[in-house]
């Protein structure tokens, strides 16, 4: 015969089950139908954890609706016998007979009416256990009893599986959110410090209540980054980041180590994480020590807790070692983070600090590299102010094709030369160093402009040059009169302007076709005269092609830019136009480069003309 009100109450339990949040949440559809069940006066419950202490004990008797609950930490060695092991263990007892070391629930059972226990202890996970006991007396149907004990247990059991199923995967998700955010945040930065301090942000508080970031160097490990959620501590976790023994010769022990190594209690002795009196606190979070505790060596004190727990993860990348990350923890084991997640955020960290310093290995190359394809100085005259400017505007660091040179002539003269070759990377800087030169050794010569354009052009189709460039000479010759012939020759090239010195602004006239294209090609000058305080300046497309983000070129205004810059030495106008056209730009990659003359025609001590600031802030709004 089925039992109606047993199923029901069963019923209730398992959909109870599925909605709990915590086994405590279930002990009203437990206790009652139990209690329910003929012959049965008392239900207690009792939760241990793995070291065989009481954790709580639940009791309720019939016809109460008031239960006695006690939250306690007693441990019970003798209760390690009811330890069930594996599967749940029924046993039936007399009250009388029950031993108080091994029954703490014997208390209240030897209150209810009736002679017997029936109990079943059964384990709820790795770290604990749990048991129900029900005091019956001689009317109860023993096997009814059982039966229903062990059903309501496989419905507990069933519970607290599932909750640390959705716990489990409800922290997954966290991570695995976390770990995205964190590649995110990382990657965002190609500098190694910034990427670096990123790496100890993300991780407090939401991995850990510290962190540690060193790089390694071949030296051995350099501390770059310390986080801590409070500040005290933070600085004294940067002190022994810096300083502490301890830390750096367990750092240096660890070497290529790629598991995550968990250190507490005992293995913190002697050094900064651990409690006073040279011994660390436990993984459970539950050793002592105050907050003034002190060890030897720089320490994180500070008026909080001291963390119980350190983590060591190797940062590895590409089959190299670049640092370690350290974690301190201030919290119990159970949000502890596993080794996994350990692996994977220092597997994402180290991929990013890897970027950062291969980058940073790449721009000191490019940039050295670009340096040389560059004049080391300019050549100096009292005839004469020269300077020079040049940005990199590529993100990715390929070598530019952007040159300039200054080149003093036989004849007293000056050559102005600057270009451009088509593209980026190791074959347009060949081609950068084979122009330069070429047109320094011709114009050196005394080669007039055009004739070192013709054989420049020459020399690259007998080399057959895979890229074209662009490029315009320009040469100063002084004249008694102070003044100098501007003799100018382009190959394709933006045309030159000059500042005169009463601010107005004229374009230099040229033309001629790209350099490379085509066979036995000639250029043509054009001569005007330059006066004393008159500026020449020379530009790559970088400057006026700088696009802001409505569209306009930086070439629109770049003339009233230039007059604004009237009285201004060469390197204040090289220097200004390029970092204008840089904070202008909201597109564009080119590299900028700039090649300034101003001509003096008299000596220094003449002076400039007078420099109005105003005039140069005007034209900037």
């Amino acid at each position: 015969m089925v039992d109606d009100t047993w199923s029901s109450a069963l019923h209730r339990l398992w959909q109870a089950a599925s909605r709990a949040e915590e086994v405590a949440a279930l002990a009203d559809d437990v206790y009652a139908p139990l209690l329910a069940t003929p012959g049965v006066h008392l239900v207690v419950g009792t939760r241990w954890d793995g070291k065989h202490v009481l954790r709580y004990m639940r009791a309720l008797s019939a016809g109460s609706d008031t239960p006695v609950i006690v939250a306690t930490t007693r441990s019970m060695p003798g209760a390690a016998v009811r330890d069930p092991g594996g599967e749940p263990v029924v046993t039936r007892s007399a009250v009388d007979g029950m031993d108080d070391s091994m029954w703490p629930e014997a208390e209240f059972l030897r209150q209810a009416p009736g002679a017997s226990v029936v109990a079943c202890t059964f384990r709820l996970d790795q770290r604990g256990w749990a048991a129900l006991a029900l005091a019956v007396d001689g009317t109860a149907d023993l096997s009814v009893v059982e039966n229903r004990l062990t059903q309501a247990v496989d419905v507990i059991v069933a519970c607290h599986t599932g909750i640390l199923q959705r716990g489990r995967e409800a922290r997954r998700a966290s991570d695995d959110a976390l770990l995205a955010e964190a590649s995110l945040q990382m990657d965002s930065s190609l500098d190694v410090e910034d990427t670096l301090r990123r790496v100890a942000r993300i991780a407090v508080p939401a991995v850990a209540d510290g962190a540690l970031v060193h790089l390694l160097r071949s030296e051995g490990p350099e501390f770059v980054a310390a986080t801590h959620v409070a500040v005290q501590q933070q600085r004294a976790l940067e002190e022994a980041g810096r300083h502490d023994p301890w830390l750096a010769a367990l750092l240096a022990r660890r070497g290529e180590d790629e598991d995550t190594v968990f250190l507490s209690g005992a293995a913190l002795e002697g050094s900064p994480f651990a409690e006073a009196g040279g011994t660390g606190g436990g993984a459970d979070g539950s050793a002592a020590g105050g907050a003034n505790a002190t060890a030897a060596g720089a320490r994180p004190a500070g008026d909080g807790p001291h963390p119980t727990v350190v983590s060591i993860s190797t940062l590895r990348a590409r089959g190299r070692v670049v640092g370690s990350i350290t974690f301190v923890y201030q919290r119990p084991e159970a949000r502890l983070p596993d080794s996994a997640f350990l692996r994977s955020l220092a597997t994402r960290a180290a991929l990013a600090i890897d970027n950062a310093l291969l980058y940073e290995l790449r721009r000191t190359a490019v940039l050295s590299l670009q340096e040389h394809l560059l004049p080391s100085q300019l050549p100096e005259s009292v005839q004469w102010d020269l300077s020079a400017s040049y940005a990199v505007g590529d993100p990715m660091l390929d070598v530019g094709g952007d040159f300039y040179d200054a080149v003093p002539r036989p004849d007293g003269s000056i050559a102005l030369l600057i270009g451009d070759v088509c593209g980026r990377g190791a074959e347009a800087a060949a081609l950068t160093g084979l122009a330069r030169h070429t047109l320094r050794t011709l114009l050196e010569e005394g080669n007039d402009p055009g004739t070192a354009l013709s054989r420049l052009n020459r020399a690259l189709r007998q080399e057959r040059a895979s890229r074209f460039l662009t490029a315009v000479v320009a040469t100063l010759t002084p004249r008694p009169d102070g003044t100098a012939l501007l003799s100018t020759c382009s190959a394709g090239h933006p045309p030159p302007l000059v500042l005169r010195s009463d601010g107005t602004v004229s374009e230099v006239l040229s033309g001629g076709l790209l350099l490379g294209v085509l066979d036995d090609v000639s250029y043509e000058s054009h001569e005007e005269l330059i006066a004393p305080d008159d500026t020449l300046v020379l530009f790559t497309d970088g400057l006026t092609e700088s696009r802001e983000a409505g569209g306009t070129f930086f070439e629109s205004v770049l003339p009233a830019r230039l007059s604004a810059l009237r009285g201004s030495g060469a390197a204040h106008i090289a220097e200004s136009l390029a970092q204008q056209a840089e904070t202008f730009r909201d597109s564009g990659q080119d590299d900028i480069a700039l090649l300034v003359a101003r001509w003096t025609g008299i000596p220094p001590d003449a002076g400039l003309l007078p420099r109005d600031p105003r005039i140069e802030q005007a034209a900037l709004r």
